[in-house]
Protein backbone atom coordinates (compact mmCIF):
# COMPACT_ATOMS: atom_id res chain seq x y z
CA UNK A 1 0.00 0.00 0.00
CA UNK A 2 2.58 2.43 0.97
CA UNK A 3 4.57 1.53 -2.40
CA UNK A 4 1.32 2.81 -4.67
CA UNK A 5 0.62 6.15 -2.60
CA UNK A 6 4.14 7.07 -3.35
CA UNK A 7 3.72 6.63 -7.06
CA UNK A 8 0.47 8.50 -6.65
CA UNK A 9 2.09 11.26 -5.25
CA UNK A 10 4.80 11.08 -7.82
CA UNK A 11 2.51 11.37 -10.52
CA UNK A 12 0.37 14.40 -9.27
CA UNK A 13 4.14 15.99 -8.82
CA UNK A 14 4.81 15.35 -12.56
CA UNK A 15 1.62 16.56 -13.90
CA UNK A 16 1.46 19.42 -11.84
CA UNK A 17 4.48 20.56 -12.64
CA UNK A 18 3.82 19.79 -17.04
CA UNK A 19 0.51 22.03 -16.07
CA UNK A 20 2.45 25.16 -15.00
CA UNK A 21 3.47 25.38 -18.55
CA UNK A 22 0.84 23.44 -20.90
CA UNK A 23 -2.47 25.89 -21.00
CA UNK A 24 -5.11 26.15 -23.09
CA UNK A 25 -6.86 28.92 -24.72
CA UNK A 26 -10.31 29.38 -26.92
CA UNK A 27 -8.05 29.71 -29.92
CA UNK A 28 -5.22 26.90 -28.93
CA UNK A 29 -7.13 24.65 -26.52
CA UNK A 30 -5.16 21.97 -24.83
CA UNK A 31 -5.92 18.50 -25.65
CA UNK A 32 -5.46 15.87 -22.81
CA UNK A 33 -5.56 12.37 -24.10
CA UNK A 34 -6.21 9.44 -21.20
CA UNK A 35 -5.60 5.78 -21.93
CA UNK A 36 -7.67 3.19 -19.99
CA UNK A 37 -6.67 -0.77 -20.51
CA UNK A 38 -10.42 -0.69 -22.39
CA UNK A 39 -10.69 3.06 -23.87
CA UNK A 40 -9.22 5.72 -24.96
CA UNK A 41 -10.18 9.36 -24.20
CA UNK A 42 -9.65 12.87 -25.85
CA UNK A 43 -10.52 16.15 -24.80
CA UNK A 44 -9.82 19.47 -26.08
CA UNK A 45 -9.38 22.08 -23.09
CA UNK A 46 -10.47 25.85 -22.77
CA UNK A 47 -8.22 26.61 -19.25
CA UNK A 48 -9.47 30.46 -19.70
CA UNK A 49 -13.01 29.72 -19.41
CA UNK A 50 -12.60 26.24 -17.59
CA UNK A 51 -14.75 24.44 -20.54
CA UNK A 52 -14.56 21.27 -22.58
CA UNK A 53 -14.49 22.57 -26.54
CA UNK A 54 -14.88 18.91 -28.44
CA UNK A 55 -14.61 15.44 -26.58
CA UNK A 56 -13.72 12.09 -28.62
CA UNK A 57 -13.88 8.70 -26.80
CA UNK A 58 -14.14 4.91 -28.17
CA UNK A 59 -17.17 4.94 -26.34
CA UNK A 60 -18.48 6.90 -29.13
CA UNK A 61 -21.05 5.63 -31.51
CA UNK A 62 -18.91 6.51 -34.77
CA UNK A 63 -15.60 5.49 -33.22
CA UNK A 64 -16.65 1.95 -31.93
CA UNK A 65 -17.96 1.08 -35.43
CA UNK A 66 -14.93 1.69 -37.05
CA UNK A 67 -12.76 -0.26 -34.70
CA UNK A 68 -12.68 -3.87 -33.31
CA UNK A 69 -11.30 -2.78 -29.40
CA UNK A 70 -10.72 0.19 -27.80
CA UNK A 71 -7.33 0.61 -26.60
CA UNK A 72 -5.01 -0.06 -29.51
CA UNK A 73 -3.46 2.06 -32.44
CA UNK A 74 -5.80 2.00 -34.59
CA UNK A 75 -8.31 3.16 -32.31
CA UNK A 76 -6.59 5.65 -31.10
CA UNK A 77 -6.48 6.59 -34.96
CA UNK A 78 -9.83 7.12 -34.92
CA UNK A 79 -10.45 8.73 -31.97
CA UNK A 80 -7.69 11.39 -32.93
CA UNK A 81 -9.53 11.48 -36.48
CA UNK A 82 -12.69 12.46 -34.80
CA UNK A 83 -11.50 15.26 -32.42
CA UNK A 84 -9.95 16.31 -35.08
CA UNK A 85 -12.69 16.89 -37.29
CA UNK A 86 -14.91 18.27 -34.10
CA UNK A 87 -12.41 20.71 -33.37
CA UNK A 88 -12.25 21.69 -37.40
CA UNK A 89 -16.14 22.30 -37.27
CA UNK A 90 -15.61 24.45 -33.74
CA UNK A 91 -12.68 26.76 -36.02
CA UNK A 92 -9.63 25.66 -34.02
CA UNK A 93 -6.74 24.60 -36.23
CA UNK A 94 -4.25 24.21 -33.49
CA UNK A 95 -3.62 22.54 -29.74
CA UNK A 96 -1.35 22.14 -26.92
CA UNK A 97 -0.94 18.76 -26.04
CA UNK A 98 -0.86 17.75 -22.66
CA UNK A 99 0.75 14.34 -22.13
CA UNK A 100 -0.77 14.21 -18.58
CA UNK A 101 2.80 12.89 -16.64
CA UNK A 102 3.28 10.36 -18.96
Amino acid sequence: MHTQVNRKAKRRRIRHRIRKDVEGTAARPRLAVHRTLKHIYAQAIDDEQGRTLAFASTRDAQVRTAVDTGSNVEAAKQVGKAIADKLKEAGVETIVFDRGGF
